[in-house]
């Protein structure tokens, strides 16, 4: 058996449901789009892919040595469509203009490759996923609305697992960890 995990960050409740919103307007009454229930709505900062059950505890621990750090200020951006030859997942992007975001990608990886883990080779793409194109359909094609201008409420880092099968994934939290209160 295995667990297919990674680490993400954790945006507030009310912007997932404005982000969900709005990819419902976007989207409009396309049956070939999925929109992501908001509850699943999150930044991947680490996709580690099926993993032993065994690497839960230290990836945990890993993850809430992170508790207290100061939250990267971060806001949205456009729509983005993934891949862009061939779209299938619609996302916003994300803008991390004081590099906050980076460092703690980094930091992340750098504990990661601690473990043994193998560092990703690609550049970090924030997004946040809003709606999927379902199997056998193609991306709509006409002009999106604007996407809403939000500082995006970063409450922490969660190391998650994804469920497969029988409808949309599913996650489950298993660590978290808070980032700093602004004072």
């Amino acid at each position: 058996m295995s667990a297919r995990l990674f680490i993400a960050l954790d945006i507030g409740d009310e912007q997932r449901r404005l982000l969900v919103h709005w990819a419902r307007e976007a989207v409009g009454h396309d049956r070939g789009m999925r929109v992501v229930a908001a509850g699943n709505v999150h930044l991947t900062l680490a996709f580690l892919g099926h993993r032993s059950p065994d690497e839960i505890g230290p990836l945990s621990e890993l993850v809430e040595a992170f508790d207290g750090r100061g939250a990267p200020a971060l806001t949205t951006g456009s729509a983005l469509w993934l891949s862009p030859r061939r779209p299938h997942v619609l996302t916003v992007e994300v803008h991390d203009d004081a590099g906050g975001l980076g460092d703690l990608h980094r930091d992340l990886w750098d504990e990661l490759e601690a473990l043994g883990y193998e560092r990703e080779h690609r550049r970090l793409r924030p997004h946040l996923t809003v709606a999927r194109v379902r199997h056998g359909w193609t991306a709509p094609g006409g002009p999106l609305p604007p996407t809403p201008d939000l500082g995006l409420d970063v409450r922490g880092v969660v190391l998650m697992r994804s469920w497969l099968g029988g409808g949309p994934a599913r996650y489950e939290p298993l660590s978290r960890a808070e980032f700093a209160a602004e004072s």
